[in-house]
């Protein structure tokens, strides 16, 4: 089922949604000082959440990336 049309099965997007809440969190548990709005990824603006990121965490995007990919 698709209720919000998207084109993605329903199921599919709550799982997926789950498990980026829980990555949010080990975000935060790693880097104590990320919000929520810290982690809002906005479809287009990759390079600024990155940038943003960098600035709050001082990792480069490199160690930032690398760790999104360990904990996804």
């Amino acid at each position: 089922m698709d209720l919000n049309n998207n084109n993605v099965n329903d199921q599919t997007e709550l799982r997926a949604r789950g498990g980026w809440n829980e990555v949010k969190g080990k975000a935060k548990q790693q880097w104590g000082n990320l919000t929520d709005d810290d982690l809002e990824y906005k479809e287009g603006q990759q390079d600024e959440w990155f940038g943003r990121l960098q600035q709050k965490t001082g990792h480069t995007v490199d160690e930032i990336k690398d760790w999104f990919h360990r904990n996804f």
